[in-house]
């Protein structure tokens, strides 16, 4: 099928009225949604807001049921996003990286340099989680349960020397949770800087697509769309994790990792003139400064070009 032909169908299903009102909701909330996460005081003030959440984590456990869905550790959206949280959020911001710089410059050169932002951010995580991991490993020791020491001892037949914990040497930190001891050290919660980091990220590369040049079509708008509710999944997940599961001033300190990690880079290094060293920031390279930003930024019939 040719791509007039397939360009004829996608007009005739946008005719159909069921079909005409889903788009016409999708653009009135992507707009929306643009319009917000452009402004420039949600962008210099965000991580304000995370620190001040951050700050209040003690309050927010104050306030919240032990018996609330959300304080059990196996919840389904613990154990289905936040244990790959960078995965998700490089999926998706990377597919509306792609797609949109595509969309405005058509060259594909230009799309891998904006999409290089994300892997330098990813080095960034990667190297932050080992260094925390390893700062753990250094810093704390695993000890053996009291009930399984008591045990153990009996069995030995020096009942005894039960009153002690029994000291484990030469283990880390995942092997010792994971054989159910108990681990006692220094830690930093890296949920927390996961999660503010994402935050930080999404809004940084999703701002951008309220300044669009052109029309966007129907696939670029969900991908927004999908970026913007993954960022109010990590949200709500560091609301939930601040609550429920408050560690301060562990997650204090990782959230503020989090937010230096997103200073150094978009602030500090993506602000630089793009070059070989340097990726630019979200806008480089595909604005025109002569455009006028609210021209043409709506249209049903345009929404599959």
């Amino acid at each position: 099928m040719s791509l007039g032909r397939l360009r004829q169908a996608a007009v005739a299903l946008q005719d159909h009225p069921p079909v005409s009102f889903l788009l016409s909701t999708l653009v009135v909330v992507t707009d929306l949604s643009a319009a917000f996460l452009s402004h420039g005081s949600l962008r210099r003030h965000f991580h304000l807001v995370l620190t001040f959440l951050l700050l209040s984590g003690p309050a927010l456990s104050m306030w919240v049921s032990k018996y609330s869905v959300f304080a059990n550790r196996n919840h389904y959206l613990y154990r289905m996003f936040l244990s790959s949280g960078w995965g998700w959020t490089c999926i998706l911001s990377g597919s509306f990286i792609f797609l949109f710089s595509f969309s405005q410059r058509r060259s594909l050169v230009l799309s891998l340099r904006h999409l290089s932002r994300l892997a330098a951010a990813s080095v960034v995580w990667l190297g932050l989680r080992w260094l925390l991991t390893s700062l753990e490993d250094a810093s704390g020791s695993c000890f053996e349960p009291l009930g399984m020491a008591l045990r153990a001892c009996v069995e030995a037949g020096s009942p005894g020397q039960g009153s002690r914990l029994l000291l484990r040497d030469g283990e880390s930190k995942t092997t010792c949770l994971r054989a159910g001891f108990q681990w006692r050290g220094c830690e930093v919660s890296q949920e927390a800087l996961l999660l503010c980091l994402c935050c930080l990220l999404l809004v940084e590369e999703t701002a951008v697509f309220g300044q669009c040049s052109c029309r966007p079509g129907a696939p670029l708008r969900l991908l927004f769309l999908l970026c913007v509710c993954l960022l109010g999944l990590w949200f709500f997940l560091l609301v939930c994790l601040l609550a429920h599961f408050p560690q301060f001033p562990s997650q204090l300190i990782g959230g503020a990792l989090g937010c230096l990690a997103w200073r150094v880079l978009y602030m500090g290094w993506f602000s630089l003139e793009p070059s070989w060293c340097c990726p630019g920031g979200p806008t480089s390279g595909l604005l025109f400064p002569t455009e006028k930003k609210g021209e043409g930024r709506n249209g049903n019939r345009h929404l599959f070009s």
